[in-house]
């Protein structure tokens, strides 16, 4: 069984129902089952720890998760155009694995919520990409064959899945959304499984 990380961080709930709709679409791949995890809050005092394990949602990630994994999926809501401090700051802690290769050869997409249409979503994903090149990723979008892609009037991209939050940050994902999400769940574990 080939496990595909899917890791992300949310505030607001968009990022986190993103990652649940792409795990449905990594578990609906024969041989492949998801593995959700989420990355740690981090503050501009540090003095105080994060619990051990969080309230609600996914167990906090593990290094063990990214040698395990045979794909990723790295989700964050976007901030001024780019990844979320936590997300960050996890990525920027991951010199052992880099120098190590963990991830190299391993598919890898990615996945974003924003408060507007216009408000970074392709520079989020876009930048959220680049570290996973660094590692040796093999990058994986959504090809336009995904008929959502030419209907979406929300979220959805080449680059990744995403979703309008809008002013209220309203976790509820459109059905284009969703489709997009699982179509990336999908395409990640089906790259793992031939790659492997």
């Amino acid at each position: 069984m080939a496990d595909i990380l899917v890791l992300y961080y949310s505030r607001g709930g968009s990022v986190a129902r993103l990652a649940r709709q792409i795990a449905r679409g990594v578990d609906e791949v024969e041989g492949a089952r998801a593995r959700l995890r989420t990355v740690p809050p981090v503050a501009p005092v540090t003095e105080r720890a994060a619990p051990p394990e969080p309230e609600d949602g996914a167990p906090y990630v593990e290094k063990a998760d990214l040698a395990e994994c045979a794909g990723l999926l790295l989700g964050s809501p976007t901030r001024f155009g780019n990844m979320a401090a936590p997300v960050k700051h996890f990525l920027d802690c991951l010199g052992a694995e880099w120098a190590s290769g963990t991830l190299i050869g391993k598919p890898a997409g990615v996945f974003t919520s924003t408060a507007s249409m216009h408000g970074g979503q392709e520079a989020t994903l876009l930048t959220m990409l680049v570290p996973l090149l660094h590692h040796g990723c093999v990058i994986a979008g959504i090809p336009y064959s995904e008929n959502a892609l030419n209907t979406t009037r929300s979220g959805g991209t080449p680059y990744g899945a995403s979703h309008v939050a809008g002013a209220k940050d309203d976790p509820q994902l459109t059905d284009d959304e969703t489709a997009l999400a699982r179509a990336l769940g999908r395409r990640v574990a089906q790259l793992a499984l031939r790659l492997r």
